[in-house]
């Protein structure tokens, strides 16, 4: 565990690192209250000590590790929950052993979606900020040279320098606009009203499209690995997993699939006829639900999502940085020939 002040709930890789540690100690013969105590002890951040010194006080009183982590109200539902179903059936160790590896797979689709959504925000702000000081500050330069040889712009080179002046003369309020703009993507992103709203408007986009299907899936694959793994019937795993997912269209499938295995149909089947996994990996799990060993293929499953969403993470920015180029180059070149192929032909006929 790192450095944490109470109130604001773990990263995934924060949670990772807990629950790898508890796995360790559990897995040597350490009861988990002597462990929270001894993670204690190795504290030396004053935040990190006041959360353990709470778990270790509940602990104590309740004598459940579930309890305990649930009152702090800093870890997610999904880990709290599977941290109780371990302590029911005996199996604590394996269960916080699979946590571990769950959230750091957590973490890495985390930095995967942030890496391919900077990169274009970032390129996107220095277009912007380059043909804008082009518009306000290059283009009247320009005009001065043509007024000192006795002609005005006229035609594109004109209709940019309005947009320049403009620019120029309403600069507060744009600013105003553009940071109440930044501000409602900012708050939307770390709302799940605005996270559904994104979400909905990158199910429009068909190059988006398939990324959130692929992290969908990925998340409830590695979601019934571990569950399936803590001995829970698919019926239960699948009750489980809906908690990891926050996407409504996913969600409508998991019902579907939830009611199609109420009436009888096999998870693979129920799975595959709803949309949830397609082709080779729909076949992966149908050989899985018929050899019994659908635990390992859940995993396998999840594994092989990951490296396909990166995969499209990293071919999506391969093509995203040389067309951002293009653009910028040709935004560029055509304000700057607005202006020199018409300044060229009035210095030619000098």
């Amino acid at each position: 565990m790192s450095k944490k002040g109470q109130g604001r709930p773990f990263s995934n890789i924060e949670v990772s690192a807990f629950c790898s540690q508890i796995a360790l100690i559990l897995k040597s013969g350490i009861s988990s209250l002597e462990g929270v105590m001894i993670m204690l002890e190795d504290t030396s951040s004053s935040e990190e000590k006041a959360i353990l010194e709470k778990i270790v006080e509940n602990m104590q009183e309740t004598g459940s590790l579930y309890q305990a982590l649930s009152e702090t109200e800093l870890f997610p539902s999904y880990m709290t929950h599977m941290i109780q179903i371990g302590e029911e059936t005996g199996t604590l160790d394996e269960v916080m052993e699979s946590l571990s590896v769950h959230y750091e797979q957590e973490d890495a689709i985390g930095k995967s979606i942030k890496s391919a959504v900077t990169y274009p925000l970032v390129m996107g702000t220095m277009m912007i900020v380059v043909i804008i000081l082009l518009l306000v500050k290059v283009m009247p330069m320009f005009n001065q040279v043509f007024m000192q040889l006795g002609t005005e712009m006229t035609g594109v080179s004109r209709i940019l320098m309005n947009v320049g002046n403009a620019i120029n003369r309403y600069s507060i309020v744009l600013s105003v606009l553009l940071l109440a703009a930044v501000a409602a993507i900012f708050i939307g992103a770390r709302t799940q009203a605005g996270r559904q709203l994104f979400r909905r408007a990158g199910y429009h986009l068909k190059a988006i499209r398939p990324i959130y299907e692929e992290i969908a899936a990925c998340r409830f694959a590695s979601g019934m690995a571990l569950t399936l793994s803590s001995g829970l019937n698919p019926e239960q795993s699948m009750e489980l997993v809906r908690a990891l997912n926050d996407d409504p269209i996913f969600l409508q499938k998991l019902e579907s699939c939830q009611k199609k295995m109420e009436e009888g149909e096999d998870l693979s089947e129920a799975l595959k006829s709803v949309g949830i996994f397609s082709g080779v990996y729909a076949r992966m799990a149908s050989i899985g639900s018929k050899t019994g060993s659908m635990e390992q293929v859940m995993n396998r499953l999840s594994k092989l999502y990951q490296d396909d969403i990166d995969s499209r993470m990293n071919n999506a920015l391969a093509v995203l940085e040389p067309t951002l180029v293009i653009i910028l180059s040709l935004i560029v070149g055509v304000i700057l020939l607005s202006v020199m192929l018409p300044l060229t032909g009035i210095m030619s006929s000098l």
